[in-house]
């Protein structure tokens, strides 16, 4: 049998590995094709590798091609799939480096595209410093243009989720003056609550990044070649490179025009095998499907890594001949700006309005550890509760210092249906040195019930 791989980052190479753990070389021929230069790379971490924190760009690389294809799974790079013929079983891939086609039989196919970042009009044109952060050899683009004579000087950041903020980071770290432009009322408005994203947002303007909210961006100006300018309603903000950071999209157009399913969200339907759904011998996984979200019982699209790898563990799982399901997910997230630290869980206030539950709020200020210990830092809890029932439904936490991992309780919590009384008793460790004798998470629990008996 062969099996055929559209993808050589986390969703795809993992099904590659757990399918080759499963079947030896005499019985699974496997093929991956990835049109960058990368394999099995963490996406998450370049802007860590742009601002310095991480010294080399192959320190994030889990695993080479030359790894893989030590594991008896023929990589092939710089090779863009072009075209799906269910009915034949072929794929058709385009070499980008030497030119010419190739066709390749497949007896499964793992569609593992990725996601596309959104990106309008005016920003295609990047030989000339505009740049999106999706892959690894995006990553490799923004060095060579930061490194360019005379070196880039002046950085607007387009979009204010987690890649544009933590790349204003990175562009401040390496002594960029920076500006992020948002559409929203606040940056991250999509992870956290307008309370929540008021401290973040103080967060940003404490290292000097400009934060400018409810923005347009009409075009993009540019001379001999380099970005001069973002053009705005309120005047040209001048710029040496521009990143953007306005989300990403289900990679999936050239699924859909093979005719396989594609759901609300732009994502591939897949069954919780991550087979696509009604054709046989065709999985996908990782940011170009669709997946369940567990509290509302709607289809979602979560881009992460976390899920990417799982989905594609559990399709390999399945084409090796075992069995595995994955059940859905509940946005769990986090991330970092400076020294401030944000996540969340489940549902944030929108999402609940959005999804039809009644609910109430509770906020609590503490500390990461017992306030006469030393290096107590200040930590935010925000917990969503359902009215009736007090079943936690989401969990926003903004903080500095050991604060954003106990999103992680919160996390278990909301996975297995707990309501904020019973949280009340949760068994957490505490010595000085990591909590106060009451955590936070148990002090939001608290408030939380309170304010569940009185909506009663």
């Amino acid at each position: 049998m062969r099996l055929v791989i559209i993808g050589g980052d986390a969703a795809g190479m993992s099904a590659a590995s757990q399918a080759r753990k499963r079947l030896g070389r005499d019985v699974l021929e496997i093929v991956a094709f990835e049109r960058g230069h990368f394999t099995s790379y963490s996406a998450c971490g370049i802007p860590y590798w742009i601002g310095g924190v991480v010294a080399e760009r192959d320190a994030l690389v889990a695993r080479t091609p030359d790894e893989h294809r030590k594991a008896g799974i023929q990589v092939r790079l710089r090779h863009e799939v072009t075209g799906i013929d269910l009915d034949r079983r072929e794929v058709v891939a385009r070499d980008l480096d030497g030119g010419g086609e190739v066709k390749t039989h497949f007896d499964h196919l793992m569609y593992a595209a990725g996601a596309s970042p959104v990106t309008p009009d005016w920003a295609t044109d990047r030989g000339a410093g505009i740049f999106g952060v999706q892959t690894l050899d995006d990553g490799a683009a923004i060095q060579e243009w930061l490194a360019r004579d005379p070196a880039p000087r002046r950085a607007v950041v387009i979009g204010g989720g987690y890649i544009g903020v933590e790349m204003a980071e990175a562009m401040v770290r390496r002594g960029l003056r920076v500006t992020l432009l948002e559409k929203s009322d606040q940056p991250m408005a999509k992870t956290a609550d307008p309370d929540m994203g008021a401290l973040v947002r103080q967060a940003i303007e404490g290292l000097g990044i400009e934060v400018r909210t409810g923005a347009a961006v009409e075009g993009i100006d540019t001379e001999g070649g380099r970005v001069r300018a973002v053009v705005t309603p309120g005047g040209a903000l001048p710029a040496d490179i521009v990143l953007l950071g306005l989300g990403v999209r289900p990679n999936s157009a050239l699924a859909e025009q093979a005719g396989l399913p594609v759901g609300a969200t732009g994502g591939l339907r897949t069954d919780l095998r991550m087979r696509v759904e009604g054709v046989d011998g065709v999985w996908a996984a990782g940011d170009c499907v669709e997946t369940r979200h567990l509290l509302t019982g709607r289809p979602a699209h979560v881009p992460l890594g976390t899920h990417a790898n799982k989905q594609g563990r559990v399709a390999g799982i399945n084409i090796g001949g075992g069995y595995a399901t994955f059940p859905g997910v509940i946005g769990t997230a986090v991330t970092k700006v400076c020294d401030l630290e944000v996540a969340r869980t489940g549902l944030t206030s929108k999402e609940a309005d959005s999804a039809g539950f009644a609910y109430v709020t509770a906020t609590v200020a503490s500390t990461s550890r017992a306030g006469y210990y030393p290096g107590a830092e200040t930590m935010t809890i925000k917990l969503i509760a359902e009215r009736r029932t007090g079943t936690l439904l989401g969990a926003q936490i903004v903080g500095k210092a050991e604060a954003a991992k106990r999103i992680d309780a919160l996390a278990v919590a909301v996975w297995n249906r707990m309501n904020v009384e019973e949280m009340t008793a949760l068994d957490l460790s505490y010595a000085p040195p990591f909590a106060p004798v009451w955590d936070p998470v148990l002090i939001a629990a608290r408030k939380a019930t309170e304010a569940v008996h009185a909506s009663l």
